[in-house]
């Protein structure tokens, strides 16, 4: 299994989520981030935003389906022409995972 961690633009969250639904990807985590990127922030005149809102997606996929996962978020999350500031996708792999109520390790 692959872990899925996809920090977007906040305006591009529900279009990720919906794109990953109809890929077949109904079960994942989305919470409120802010960071920045290679650009170190957004400067406006001599005011630096330096922890720019974002939100994180996560989701655990097979890792055959994992190049379709990712063209799901890609598509979706990114602007018209490729900006600054549209995110990241890290993919890490995970060794076991467990349902709560049950216990029972999937």
């Amino acid at each position: 299994m692959i872990m899925i961690r996809a920090i977007v633009r906040p305006e591009k969250t529900n279009e990720v989520m919906q794109s990953l639904l109809e890929a077949g990807y109904p079960a994942m985590t989305k919470m409120e981030v802010a960071g920045r990127g290679k650009q170190r922030g957004l400067k406006l005149g001599q005011v630096i935003y330096d922890e720019l809102p974002k939100e994180m997606i996560m989701l655990v996929v097979p890792e055959r389906e994992k190049e379709f996962a990712l063209r799901a978020i890609m598509e979706s999350a990114r602007t018209g022409n490729g900006n600054f500031g549209d995110g990241k996708v890290f993919v890490s792999p995970v060794e076991e995972s467990y349902t709560v109520s049950t216990g029972i390790k999937e």
